[in-house]
């Protein structure tokens, strides 16, 4: 088998990742590849291309992701600095329940011990995102219940060249990326920047103070190429401030403007900086198997100083309390104020050991990874008082307890996929995994650490086995069905006698592959022990802020549906793209323990999703696009349908973009776009700490040129 029948075999292998192109260079590291790969995988999953992210011209993750079958969006910031993604039967709160990747290499601060997403790659330097769900899921890990997002960042070109993206609207918001590589022999490079900055669109009472963002991103790679073997290096930093509060709206405020912001969140503030670096080796060590190995480490440090405790002001104030509306509008005076620097560090590490293997009609992938990361919270309370309405500091207080702990995890994976031509119809992927977690916890009563004040541990081991298939009924018509082991580990919070969140997991459909694409997939997850992270962000629902919440039995069903073709009118062309997801999420036994019955919604999942992109492309490029997007209102704790007020459910939303892109010359593009035409507002999160908004009707131009 020569290399170039090699490549395409290991192409198709589902879950194969940086095999090697017919050129011979080095491909990015991607988990599905093209979107006519994610057509015929023998699970389910979604490409968003950069087509789609050119056109789009939007650095939050949010806007893009909404546009998939089974993901849930739950927005927080109107930007998606800190985005909650649910898939499935994993709950959208900080993404902690997906496993998030850049380039194929887990990227979430501390993905066993703390995998809440704090840190968010930034997007607008991405050149594709993959979704990837069902059985072959089940290469990647660690969460294995609902799916993975993998995000392509930019790939060094073929030959010398370069691209610039500039943007500018209103709220003086600027997005720049700018890149260039080259090739040489051998050898092959590039440097790229993204740069992001907005004075955001809220307004703090009694202040002229900005709530946007500035954001500075920057990434080199290296390779070199031999005949049979190659090497990729990455070097990526950047960092982040924002004027971000976890301090939201009461009801009554949100209605009359729900672009307020409370004066006692004037001095919120989010800093953080984020490094990350990979060396990735691949040989190929005959004509059928090919060795990938991928040594990564990510560094994290970030510092929330925020007010602490403003959540129960606005439960007040929503429940009729007239002290905590005055405490809130800066009316009444307050003292005692917490307002707390969420400061931690966070590292992760690890080493990716993947074997591709074509033996005649099957495919393998067999590989291992030892990881181990760690978070490390240091937190000061600064105390301020309210008087007049503006905040006076008091003291602070160096911490201990909770605010003085360090959490880690140690965890050794493996897995076996093999993806079997049974006939010319059938292809059969049998998957295996295997995760074994160790996680500790220790809190400190003193500020210097002498003195342990609490230890705690857990671990926990895990076999999980997938099955899935694809049959071809007739040339366009293919039936595809999966089952698979789902499992989610506890984090570094985790008691000894605590279980992690296991599922089975089910799907099955159909799709058509014609002049137009449909896809109608049913799902079902069945949890023996459903979980939710606690966190300051987002509360379980027993109230809790830290550690995790067991909410019992659970099941969530749905239905995903895609429609998509190209259409010819006159002298047009209508790209049209439909997706449609129904679910289901509850709980399936009564839990006197907890308190929660059967036929309680769980949070954070809607019922119903939908999005619709079309264009209109004219012949002399002159391309118009509109994307509308629905989101149902969601549960913000377990059982709102049973007994709930409207404070625990948010308000569902439609909201419409548009998009208009015209050649300059052949490689540049001007192009305007109005996000939220209609300017529709809703409370799309009331955690952290209070109703809050989507971002409001936002125009901006721009340009974007190749060379």
């Amino acid at each position: 088998m020569n290399r170039r029948i090699l490549a395409t075999a290991l192409a198709a292998l589902v879950g194969s990742t940086g095999a090697l192109a017919a050129d011979g260079i080095l491909e990015e590291m991607t988990i599905v590849g093209t979107t006519d790969d994610a057509r015929a995988l023998t699970g389910t999953g979604s490409v968003i291309d950069h087509e789609q992210m050119m056109i789009e011209a939007t650095g939050d993750i949010n806007q893009l992701l909404k546009t998939v079958p089974g993901v849930y969006i739950m927005e927080e910031d109107g930007y998606g600095l800190r985005p909650n993604i649910g898939i499935r039967g994993a709950t959208s709160e900080r993404s902690a329940r997906i496993t998030l990747m850049e380039d194929g290499v887990l990227i979430a601060p501390a993905p066993y011990s703390n995998p809440e997403a704090y840190y968010f790659p930034t997007t607008l330097r991405m050149q594709s995102i993959e979704v990837l769900k069902g059985a072959p899921l089940l290469r990647y890990g660690p969460q294995t219940t609902g799916g993975v997002v993998n995000l392509v960042s930019t790939p060094i070109p073929e030959s010398n060249a370069g691209q610039l993206d500039l943007a500018y609207g209103q709220n003086n918001e600027m997005d720049m990326l700018a890149s260039y590589g080259l090739r040489s022999g051998q050898f092959g490079a590039l440097l790229e920047t993204a740069q992001r900055r907005s004075d955001g669109f809220k307004d703090i009472d009694r202040s002229s103070a900005d709530t946007g963002f500035q954001i500075q991103d920057y990434v080199a790679k290296l390779s070199w190429q031999g005949e049979r073997q190659s090497v990729l290096l990455k070097a990526q930093y950047s960092s982040e401030d924002s004027d971000e509060t976890y301090l939201g709206l009461t009801d009554v405020d949100f209605d009359r403007d729900p672009d307020r912001r409370y004066g006692l969140s004037l001095i919120d503030k989010m800093e953080n900086d984020h490094e990350g670096y990979n060396a990735v080796y691949q040989v190929a060590l005959n004509d059928q198997v090919v060795m990938t190995t991928t040594a990564y480490y990510n560094k994290f440090s970030r510092d929330w100083f925020k007010l602490a405790g403003g959540g129960a002001l606005v439960d007040a104030a929503n429940a009729g309390d007239a002290e905590a509306e005055g405490v809130l509008a800066g009316t009444v005076d307050a003292y005692g104020l917490n307002y707390t620097h969420n400061n931690r560090h966070y590292e992760s590490y690890g080493l990716d050991v993947n074997f591709d293997i074509a033996l005649g009609n099957h495919q393998l992938a067999l590989g291992g990874r030892p990881h181990k990361d760690e978070m490390d919270r240091f937190q000061p309370v600064e105390v301020y008082d309210q008087v007049d309405g503006k905040l006076e500091y008091v003291s602070t207080v160096r911490p201990t307890g909770g605010n003085n702990r360090k959490e880690s995890a140690e965890a050794l994976s493996f897995w076996a996929v093999d993806s079997w031509q049974v006939s010319d119809a059938l292809l059969l992927n049998l998957a295996l995994r295997y995760e074994d977690v160790s996680s500790e916890r220790k809190e400190y009563a003193d500020p210097g650490r002498v003195e342990l004040r609490s230890k705690r541990s857990n671990d926990s081991d895990q076999w999980l086995p997938g099955v899935s298939f694809t049959y071809d009924l007739a040339d366009d018509w293919q039936l595809l069905a999966g089952m698979h082991e789902g499992f989610s580990p506890l984090g570094g919070g985790a008691q000894e006698n605590e279980d992690p969140e296991t599922s089975t997991n089910y799907e099955a459909g159909l799709r058509y592959r014609g002049s137009w694409f449909v896809e109608a997939v049913g799902f079902y997850s069945d949890f023996n022990d459903k979980a939710e992270y606690c966190s300051n962000a987002s509360p379980c629902s027993n109230g809790a802020t830290s550690g995790s919440f067991n909410t019992g039995k659970a099941e969530i069903r749905g239905l995903e549906l895609q429609v998509g073709s190209s259409l010819a009118l006159g002298g047009f062309t209508l790209p049209v793209d439909l997706m449609y997801t129904y679910t289901d999420a509850t709980i399936s036994r009564d839990n006197p323990v907890t308190g929660f019955s059967e036929g309680d919604r769980l949070a954070a999942i809607p019922d119903n999703t939908f999005s619709l992109r079309l264009g209109l492309e004219a012949a002399n490029g002159w391309n118009n696009y509109a994307v509308a997007r629905y989101t149902d209102e969601m549960c913000t704790r377990v059982g709102c349908n049973n007994g709930g007020d409207r404070y625990d459910r948010t308000e569902d939303l439609w909201v419409l973009d548009y998009i208009s892109r015209y050649p300059v010359y052949e490689t540049a593009v001007v192009y305007l776009k109005v996000e939220n035409v209609f300017d529709e507002q809703r409370i799309v999160a009331r955690q952290p700490d209070g109703a809050r908004p989507n971002k409001p009707r936002t125009a901006s131009v721009g340009f974007q040129w190749s060379f």
